[in-house]
């Protein structure tokens, strides 16, 4: 959990941009990724992606290999 923390949270309070983003919270921009199982657990399971939402827009069916 934490190495996903560092990648969107973190990140975004280091670059002075947390107001805006980093965190899905209401009023804040987010593109976002749905995957399969527990990534806080097995962090492998970020590559088993559901769909991404970027900008509003969802992306279904998309092949990362």
């Amino acid at each position: 959990m934490q190495a996903i923390s560092a990648a969107t949270g973190n990140g975004a309070k280091a670059l002075g941009i947390d107001q805006d983003v980093g965190t899905l919270q209401k009023g804040k921009f987010a593109d976002i990724i749905s995957v399969k199982g527990k990534p806080d657990q097995n962090i492998y399971d970020l590559e088993k992606i559901n769909f991404v939402m970027v900008g509003g827009k969802n992306y279904t069916g998309l092949s990362f290999r």
